[in-house]
């Protein structure tokens, strides 16, 4: 039977695919190696692990302006996350998935990132009045 959990907030389209988990804080500026597709900070826990086309289940947004082009650039290269989710959302990071049409929701009643298994296949829907992962 699949796990549903919901959430407060989200934006952009349903999407399926791997959890990529780990309880660390996200970044597209300061984490990852737009580039290659992999986090690249030597400290955050999915460091050398490839995001691209993942489901990110992270704690917290971090970042300033830099992340919302950042996301753009990525999806529009084709070198972008599949979602992002997050226990914590800042309003730089709605911003950057605005800009983007990226998915990400945000705002659960557990820690996200100890209710998802890593390498768990799920779907991310946040166009309903109460948005949701579930795991598949």
């Amino acid at each position: 039977m699949p796990i549903v959990l919901r959430c407060h907030k989200g934006i952009g389209p349903a999407v399926s695919g791997t959890a990529l988990v780990a309880h660390d804080n996200f970044s597209a500026r300061y984490d990852l190696d737009r580039k290659r597709g992999v986090f690249s900070r030597p400290t955050h826990k999915l460091a050398g692990q490839s995001y691209v086309g993942r489901i990110l289940v992270l704690d917290a947004a971090k970042g300033g302006v830099a992340t919302a082009w950042m996301l753009n650039e990525m999806k529009a290269r084709g070198m972008a996350p599949a979602a992002l989710v997050l226990n914590a959302a800042n309003p730089i990071m709605v911003q950057g998935a605005a800009l983007a049409d990226f998915t990400m929701i945000s705002g659960f009643d557990v820690d996200i990132t100890q209710a998802i298994p890593n390498g768990a296949l799920v779907e991310v829907d946040p166009t309903g009045a109460r948005p949701f992962i579930r795991i598949v």
